[in-house]
């Protein structure tokens, strides 16, 4: 099977514009793609994934992959599935993100001579003359289609800032550079991205004639890319310090039943024939399966030994041995404490076990919480510095630990 067809087998082609021509290019190695990745946060999520997987599939078929960073989009802020504005962030923070975003990548695709290269669209987007702008690309751009585009449409009701309105164009503008600098011919991207991907390759045609072979691929995200990446509201980070190995290895662990295969199939390297198996999996075969993709997941990010030994850690406190040793662990000084106590709902919000101590208080009197294996029934639980001296472990339902020490 050919990498088109692989992608298509995995479940991963939403939309494409011209499939012919992408079929033949991307499984000739011909393809030089991009994906954008705005850098909001100093770390990718687990909702980056599939367009980091993507990128490696493609470089594996021999491929050239194109990372953006968006150092200059990240100043707008995408208006796509949100209800208000992006917080705006200084030109420092956005550059240490960007740091932090390739080091990142350099864990999935390989970069060098030849290879994959990483560009930052503030390096054309930040020395853009507005009225220069306006006549080469604005005049290009119709504002009822604009408006028509979902991206927009769900922001109107509740408002849409000028300065976000302009997102769709600067976007359009990244392809149509890349096209004529970098030689890169296709872009991918969510299909919640379709509109404003579209706009890219429209440009390219209008402004280099129809013969200007610039396509547009989306992967199917939308609804699948934004379950994962987040877990009890907060993310789910790639960086280790942010997300510990043992937390992202149970963040694919704990997938709804319904979800397993599809992310496995997605997101995984495994072969399709095995996958194809495993899709007849029930019962008790689905919780192997969720071992397997938590497994290959977190050998893909944080390695092989880190993997090994949250799936240790995992199967030792199911099973009722309580290793303590690799389990995630919260430690908490002398300040933390008042009169000389600490509440079990701020412990939670400190561990990354509830956001906010209202979702703590709910978990408690849901009977969600336990430590030290006694259910902990009443909110109003606090512990002392002796409590917590050699460390207290905090159980939320049946598959998340968490250990607290002072």
């Amino acid at each position: 099977m050919q990498i088109y067809e692989e992608l298509v087998a995995r479940g991963l082609i939403a939309q494409v514009t011209n499939e012919e021509e992408i079929r033949e290019m991307v499984n000739s190695g011909k393809a030089k793609f991009y994906i954008g990745f705005d850098c909001t946060a100093d770390s990718l999520t687990a909702g980056h994934f599939m367009a980091l997987t993507l990128m490696k599939r493609l470089q594996m078929a021999g491929n050239q992959p194109v990372a953006l960073i968006g150092g200059g989009t990240t100043m707008i802020g995408d208006p796509s599935g949100r209800t208000d504005m992006r917080k705006m962030l200084t030109k420092e923070d956005i550059d240490h993100n960007a740091e932090c975003f390739k080091r990142q990548m350099e864990r999935f695709i390989e970069f060098g001579e030849g290879k994959a290269i990483m560009v930052n669209n503030a390096d054309w987007l930040l020395d853009l003359n507005y009225v220069e702008l306006l006549r080469e690309v604005g005049a290009c751009f119709s504002v009822n289609n604009m408006l028509r585009a979902e991206c927009y449409k769900q922001r109107m009701e509740k408002g849409l800032s000028f300065f976000e309105f302009n997102y769709m164009i600067m976007q359009s503008y990244d392809f149509y550079y890349l096209f004529q600098h970098y030689d890169c011919n296709m872009q991918f991207g969510g299909d919640d991205q379709w509109s404003n991907m579209l706009g890219g390759t429209e440009l390219i045609r209008k402004k280099l004639g129809k013969d200007a072979h610039a396509m547009t691929i989306t992967l199917l995200t939308d609804s699948q890319g934004k379950k994962m990446g987040k877990t009890a509201g907060n993310a789910v980070w790639l960086d280790a310090n942010k997300t510990s190995p043992y937390d992202f290895y149970q963040y694919w662990r704990n997938v709804e039943d319904s979800d397993v295969m599809k992310c496995i199939r997605m997101l995984t390297f495994l072969p399709l024939e095995k996958i194809d198996e495993m899709d007849k999996w029930e019962g008790a075969q689905l919780n192997e399966a969720k071992e397997i993709l938590a497994y290959e997941l977190t050998e893909m990010v944080h390695g092989k030994e880190e993997a090994d030994k949250a799936q240790a850690t995992a199967r030792a406190l199911f099973s009722g041995a309580g290793d303590l040793e690799n389990m995630p662990e919260t430690t908490l000084n002398a300040a933390d404490l008042t009169d000389g106590k600490i509440g079990i709902l701020t412990i939670m919000v400190k561990a990354g076990l509830a956001s906010s101590n209202g979702e703590a208080r709910r978990l408690v009197q849901q009977g969600g919480i336990s430590v030290d294996d006694a259910k902990v029934t009443d909110p109003q639980t606090s512990y002392d510095a002796d409590a917590l001296a050699n460390g207290i472990v905090v159980k939320k339902g049946k598959k998340v630990f968490h250990k607290v020490t002072l």
